[in-house]
């Protein structure tokens, strides 16, 4: 889950959800590569329609949001120079909007499940979030998502029930059908 902590320290390493309104996000990630600032963009295919032909696209999963990892000095002063329409995605703590921080080992696991293609993988936005019902805490082991900790649950719309990546108050990520005999339960 986040942590509850107040960023205050400007020279902490840490992954910052954040937003490229406008659908800018692969250009907020291209100017975030020419400036060597760590970022992630989950992507995944989609059937898009352009000059009235069907074509399976790879794209971003969630238009707007970008994982950027680096110290928040760093984003500040790339937003100032090179980078003007990068925000901080937020959420309100003791009367003050703070940015929003995704611990390592969770943004870890997230880029491990979200980065495997050929899964049909299901993203679910902050609206969808609120309609998890809370399950079992489970570790695949073995196969492609192995290592990875989520809640195995039902989902709106899948037959049986998915182990499920979640970012709180940000994104999940829905893995593909996986056999019970490569789920450990956790306590």
């Amino acid at each position: 889950m986040l942590k509850d902590s107040i960023v205050t320290d400007n020279d902490v390493l840490c992954w910052f959800a954040m937003s490229a309104p406008f659908q800018k996000e692969l250009e907020a990630q291209r100017l975030l590569d020419k400036l060597s600032i760590e970022n992630y963009v989950p992507m995944c295919y989609r059937v898009v329609v352009r000059n009235k032909k069907k074509r399976r696209e790879w794209c971003p999963a969630i238009h707007n949001l970008i994982f950027v990892r680096s110290t928040r000095k760093v984003i500040q002063e790339a937003k100032t120079c090179y980078i003007p329409f990068l925000q901080y995605l937020t959420r309100q703590s003791g009367g003050r909007n703070l940015p929003i921080v995704v611990p390592d080992n969770q943004m870890q696991q997230f880029i491990q499940a979200s980065s495997v293609e050929g899964k049909k993988l299901i993203y679910l936005t902050v609206d969808e979030l609120g309609r998890l019902n809370q399950g079992v805490r489970v570790r695949v082991i073995g196969g492609p998502f192995d290592g990875v900790e989520g809640i195995f649950q039902r989902v709106k719309g899948c037959r049986s029930k998915r182990v499920v990546i979640w970012l709180q108050g940000i994104i999940a990520v829905v893995l593909a059908e996986i056999h019970p005999d490569l789920i450990e339960l956790l306590e």
